[in-house]
């Protein structure tokens, strides 16, 4: 499974504007809107997934990366959205440090398989600092791109 498979380009977000956990996810989730990866009838019903994911525990995993997700019957196929926060956000994370590095996933209610895979995914590529550096240097959603999917190639 590669990142590109379920990241949409118009889903990425160079510059996240919001401070607050909660409205970080509202921005990646309007993101995933804005690129037609799930219909806007459903917003809230999805951050609603995302914040009661939430609140059973941090989905910020240290190292400046939060990966926010859920399930929700109003999803389709496994999506994705992408931001960076270039202030930082706290977002409860294990090490206490902010998140700057922003995955945000939704996958359809029977689809553990499939959801477990992108998570491992993401947080396998994430875990190497170069990685981390060169998307956080980042100023536009192309050059997002570009890195992720060069990072999704080497690592088959």
């Amino acid at each position: 499974m590669k990142i590109q498979d379920f990241l949409a380009e118009g889903a990425i977000t160079p510059d996240i504007k919001s401070s607050k956990k909660g409205d970080v996810i509202k921005e990646l989730v309007d993101a995933l809107i804005n690129a037609g990866q799930i219909d806007k009838r459903h917003r809230n019903k999805v951050i609603d997934a995302l914040l009661v994911r939430e609140s059973l525990g941090s989905t910020a995993i240290g190292q400046g990366v939060a990966i926010p997700h859920a399930k929700c019957d109003c999803i389709g196929k496994l999506v994705a959205s992408f931001g960076l926060s270039k202030k930082g956000v706290d977002f409860d994370s294990l090490d206490g440090e902010p998140a700057f590095i922003f995955f945000l996933l939704l996958a359809p209610q029977d689809s553990a398989g499939p959801h477990l895979k992108a998570l491992a995914r993401i947080s396998r590529l994430l875990k190497d600092k170069y990685f981390r550096d060169s998307l956080r240097a980042c100023q536009e959603n192309k050059a997002i791109a570009k890195i992720i999917i060069q990072e999704d190639e080497k690592r088959i």
